[in-house]
């Protein structure tokens, strides 16, 4: 297992990159503040949504309850290591 120089607290914000499928439209951010979103989609496949921003580990659980709650299954969840704790 490789070993992070980083470190990740509960309390300091860290950027996330998650992905949904689907295409979540603007008017998703305005609940869910500062992030950044990117629809990619290949003729063939379906649409992916690329959400990214910075968030404490309380604010990420609902993020992530909230896009359960909408019914969207999570792609991935990645921790941006050279991001965390702007």
């Amino acid at each position: 297992m490789k070993q992070s120089t980083g470190k990740l607290t509960l309390d300091k914000p860290a950027t996330y990159k998650i992905k949904v499928p689907g295409e979540l439209d603007a008017s998703w951010a305005d609940w869910a503040g500062e992030i950044t979103f990117k629809v990619e989609s290949e003729t063939s496949a379906p649409p992916v949504t690329t959400l990214i921003g910075a968030f404490d580990q309380a604010a990420l659980q609902g993020v992530l309850r909230r896009l359960y709650s909408l019914g969207l299954p999570i792609i991935s969840v990645v921790w941006m290591e050279g991001d965390q704790n702007r």
